[in-house]
C-alpha cells in the first residue's frame, strides 16, 4: 500500500515540476517566472521525495529524502527572494500589464501602473 502511496505522490510530483518549467519558459518577466518556479517546483519537489521515501523500503533512503525536503523547503523559497530582491535593486522592469508594485509600496511611491 505504501508503494501505491508513494508512486502517486512521485507522479503529482513530476507533474508539478512540469507545470513549473512550463511556467518558466512562458510567463514574461522575472517576478513572475520566479513565482511559477519556485511555487510548483518546490512543491513537485517535495511530493518527490516524499514519494521516494514512502515506497522505497529502505529507513537510509527514506531519512534522505525527507532531509532534503526540507532543505529545499528552506532553501528554495529563500533563494526565489533574494533573487527577485536584487533583479528589482538593480532596476529590472516589472511587467507592462503588472498591476501593483507592493516593494515600491513599502518606500512610499506611487504603485499603481494602471493610472499610467
Amino acid at each position: 500500500m505504501n508503494d501505491i502511496i508513494g508512486y502517486i505522490l512521485i507522479t503529482i510530483g513530476i507533474l508539478f515540476d512540469i507545470f513549473g518549467c512550463i511556467g518558466l519558459v512562458r510567463f514574461p518577466d522575472v517576478y513572475n517566472r520566479l513565482q511559477a518556479s519556485t511555487k510548483c517546483v518546490t512543491l513537485g519537489t517535495i511530493l518527490l521525495l516524499m514519494g521516494v521515501a514512502l515506497a522505497s523500503n529502505d529507513g537510509a533512503t527514506a531519512s534522505k529524502a525527507l532531509v532534503c525536503a526540507v532543505f529545499i523547503l528552506i532553501t528554495s523559497p529563500t533563494g526565489a527572494h533574494a533573487i527577485a530582491r536584487g533583479a528589482y535593486a538593480s532596476g529590472v522592469p516589472l511587467w507592462e500589464n503588472s498591476v501593483v508594485d507592493k516593494y515600491a509600496e513599502k518606500g512610499g511611491q506611487s504603485t499603481d501602473l494602471t493610472s499610467q
